[in-house]
């Protein structure tokens, strides 16, 4: 598989969905967003183009780079229009049976050698795979969040994964301009395993009053030298994924850490997310990713 110019195909407009495009089509990919809802589409497609439109403002991207990656850029409600992906990208909400479903339907879309990623964070690689009958293409790359600025990726490979599929993988994502570590099947990785109980650490400070928002993460960034504070972070994530990926960790490994401290239930029962609704543990103006 060569590095540039393939077509790739991200399953799922959401934040992770939309960043992972915004690092396809910047790496010269054409890039296809699926999404069953029509709203989220428009919104994924627009984040996209709303990061490129911001790096150019902020001067770190050429106007006529940024204008050649938005063409790039496409979106699409029919699962079927993916049907010349290199790469297909799964970045759908962390459920097992929709994700094997999905996986399950690509196999009667796309080519044999296409390779099947998912973005899976909290499950297993080899439970997804299993709803395809090539399980042998599926591999498990995991980006961190915001995927346009963070340069890892963990690659797990699934009980039945090919050599070759892993080695492709691999070199894509070198092709994305991406650092890569593996790891195994296992549930959280090595980033959640130890990123999941840190943040619900300083959200139980925030909420025992050991510090405020602003002093935690000036804390953190000024003498842990972490480029963003866990709240920020957490704005950028958003709070109801955090849950999310906090509860499904809590039930698999029955460790206390992993359980979202009362807050976040509160906050997500507020709809206060985070960047994507405006509001989360600050407030925004502008919802789109920095820019890059």
């Amino acid at each position: 598989m060569t590095t540039q110019g393939r077509t790739v195909a991200v399953l799922g407009a959401g934040t992770m969905g939309s960043g992972i495009a915004t690092v396809a089509v910047r790496a010269g990919h054409r890039t296809i967003i699926h999404d069953r809802d029509e709203g989220n589409l428009e919104r994924g497609v627009g984040a996209v183009r709303g990061f490129l439109d911001k790096s150019v403002r902020l001067g770190k991207m050429a106007e006529e780079r940024a204008r050649e990656a938005a063409a790039r850029i496409e979106g699409t409600t029919d699962l079927k229009t993916i049907a010349a992906a290199d790469v297909v990208i799964e970045a759908i909400y962390e459920d097992l049976g929709a994700k094997r479903e999905l996986f399950g339907e690509l196999d009667g879309i796309v080519g044999e050698r296409t390779l099947f990623h998912t973005n899976t964070s909290t499950l297993s690689v080899t439970a997804i795979a299993s709803g395809s009958r090539r399980p042998e293409r599926v591999v498990g790359t995991h980006y961190c969040n915001p995927a346009p600025l963070m340069k890892l990726v963990e690659v797990a490979d699934g009980r039945h994964t090919a050599g070759w599929a892993h080695e492709a993988t691999v070199e894509f994502l070198a092709g994305l301009g991406k650092t890569t570590v593996v790891t195994k099947d296992r549930p959280g990785f090595i980033v959640n395993r130890f990123l999941i109980p840190w943040e619900n650490s300083c959200i139980s400070a925030l909420e025992s009053g050991l510090g405020t928002r602003e002093s935690i993460d000036a804390a953190v960034t000024g003498a842990l030298g972490h480029p963003m504070g866990p709240f920020r972070l957490l704005d950028v994530v958003g709070l109801d994924i955090h849950q999310q990926v906090a509860t499904r960790l809590y039930e698999q490994l029955r460790d206390p850490r992993f359980f979202p401290p009362p807050m976040v239930d509160r906050m997500v029962a507020a709809g206060d997310l985070g960047r994507k609704t405006g509001r989360g543990f600050y407030t925004y103006d502008d919802n789109r990713l920095f820019g890059s």
